[in-house]
């Protein structure tokens, strides 16, 4: 049975069947070669989605529509732009300081994509820089959108594998900030090496001025991590608060939210959220044939006689969703792979919320790599280049990610020390 699901999953993948209903169908035959009930169908549909963090996903998807919406995406490039666009190539740094920025609320990568680099990419070209240059770091520094918290990937990982949603978003915030600082570094060295950049500062606001004209946006993150983790409210209640706080500083402080952005905004989210829902849904139903099957058990004896110790295990998992992540979607790869792998990374002496951070991480990738990467599909779009000119400017961004996987999965106390401090572990 495991097997059919698997081949026939693979093979609708190959045909382009779109990922969930590939999924759908595989789990149909597999329930079909099990001689399972059909209403099992219906269950583990329902059983899949019927889990109270996933109510964060589609108010967290929309926060960061509502945001780019409403000019509080504007606002946070503007202070970026005053921190450090006054250096050589403070446009490019500007980028991705927007999009640490813009994740501590989105959530989403590819909502960070559009949200900044609407405003950037274009400014980006207007100072010198090759737009396929520009695209390419959009969409490098959009994938921290779902690293540094809140993250609807860690949520999707804490209700596959029961770990803490809370948890896992603390344990974020240093591998997002890692990652960061170097993309940041290494674009100050591509403008130092191209004589990019120069002019920069030009027309920014000075630190204070631009405080002041954002301070309202800035306190958006604060407030949602600050209420998480000073116990206020849990995590899925902080989407929650993250949606009326938008509407609230969009609509009736910077006055930019208009009813009929408010309707387009609502679609936008809608339509985005059943994609995910579809995927998780269909992978609940996938993921409950193969614990039927002992799949999970059996591949924790096949890796561990591959692996023989912590290191070698954690450097396959990662080449395997390296290579998994440039075809399948996050969302998808986290609920079928998340239960799997976790349990023989736990043999491992692999910390969970650990495991969890190297997951997302890894399949941030993804986002950014032919042949499916959604970010640089969002880039592409706002940049009107086709994707074949983003491939070469591309592979440094990809290399500085994969070097801060590496430090990130090997170091856990980057990921963990901060867990600790605040959970007090």
């Amino acid at each position: 049975m495991s097997q059919l699901m698997i081949v026939s999953m693979l093979i609708f993948f190959g045909l382009s069947v779109p990922v969930a209903v590939s999924i759908g169908l595989a789990s149909l035959a597999g329930v079909g070669a099990a001689g399972l009930p059909w209403l099992v169908v219906a269950q583990q549909l329902f059983a899949a989605l019927d889990k109270y963090p996933l109510v964060a996903i589609p108010f967290f998807i929309l926060a960061g529509n509502l945001m780019e919406a409403g000019g509080i995406s504007e606002r946070m490039v503007e202070f970026a732009k005053s921190v450090v666009g006054g250096i050589q190539g403070g446009l490019a740094c500007t980028c991705v300081l927007t999009c640490m920025i813009f994740a501590a609320v989105a959530g989403s990568s590819v909502a960070t994509t559009f949200a900044v680099g609407a405003i950037l990419i274009p400014a980006m070209v207007r100072h010198g820089y090759p737009a396929p240059f520009a695209a390419s770091l959009q969409a490098s520094a959009a994938e921290l959108g779902v690293i540094i918290p809140p993250s609807i990937p860690m949520i999707l990982f804490a209700v596959s594998t029961d770990t803490s949603t809370g948890e896992l978003f603390i344990a974020g915030v240093m591998p997002g900030i890692l990652i960061g600082v170097a993309l940041m570094f290494y674009v100050w060295l591509y403008a130092k090496r191209n004589n990019l950049g120069k002019r920069d500062g030009e027309g920014r606001l000075p630190l204070w001025p631009a405080f002041k004209n954002a301070w309202l946006a800035l306190l958006m993150p604060v407030i949602i991590l600050g209420g998480i983790y000073g116990g206020v409210f849990t995590p899925t209640e902080a989407s929650v608060v993250a949606v009326m706080y938008a509407v609230f500083v969009g609509k009736f402080i910077y006055r930019r939210l208009t009813f009929k952005q408010l309707s387009d905004t609502l679609h936008k989210s809608v339509v985005s959220t059943a994609v995910i829902m579809f995927v998780i849904a269909n992978a609940g139903i996938f993921s409950f044939l193969l614990n039927r099957a002992g799949i999970p058990d059996a591949l924790g004896v096949w890796l561990a006689q591959i692996f023989d110790t912590k290191l070698t295990f954690l450097m396959g998992v990662n080449a395997a969703l390296f290579v998994i992540g440039m075809f399948i979607e996050t969302s998808a790869s986290i609920v079928v792979l998340a239960p799997l792998l976790l349990p023989v990374a736990l043999k491992f002496g692999v910390e969970p919320v650990h495991f969890g951070i190297i997951m997302v991480v890894n399949l941030a990738l993804g986002m950014i790599t032919p042949p499916f990467g959604v970010n640089l599909f969002a880039a592409c779009a706002v940049a009107k280049l086709p994707l074949e000119r983003l491939i070469k400017p591309l592979i440094p961004f990809v290399g500085v990610v994969i070097v801060c996987l590496i430090v990130i999965t090997y170091w856990p106390g980057l990921s963990l020390g901060l867990r600790d401090l605040v959970y007090a572990k």
